[in-house]
């Protein structure tokens, strides 16, 4: 078994400082992330603000993402199963 020195000196430094690379990059875009998050929560606070329903735009908001024929799909889908249960 390689000790915790043997693991190192086998690493090489160029190779240890590109660790330290990606990881400072990953934890800078997890702080980015974390803020952009709170200024997104912040809106819907506004949004709430002025009477809209959250649910509803936080819906619009995903349907929007969704590319239009698969948007399609699923409300076509929708209204097939929707019409089945109407008894």
């Amino acid at each position: 078994m390689m000790s915790e020195a043997d693991r190192q000196e086998q690493m090489g430094d160029a190779t240890r400082e590109k660790l330290r690379q990606f990881i400072a990059r990953i934890e800078r875009l997890e702080a980015e992330k974390a803020e952009l998050t709170t200024d997104i929560r912040e809106v819907y606070s506004e949004v709430k603000a002025f009477g809209f329903d959250t649910k509803v735009m936080r819906k619009l908001v995903s349907l929007r993402k969704q590319d239009i024929n698969e948007r399609a799909e699923q409300e076509a889908l929708l209204d097939l199963y929707m019409g089945a249960l109407d008894d």
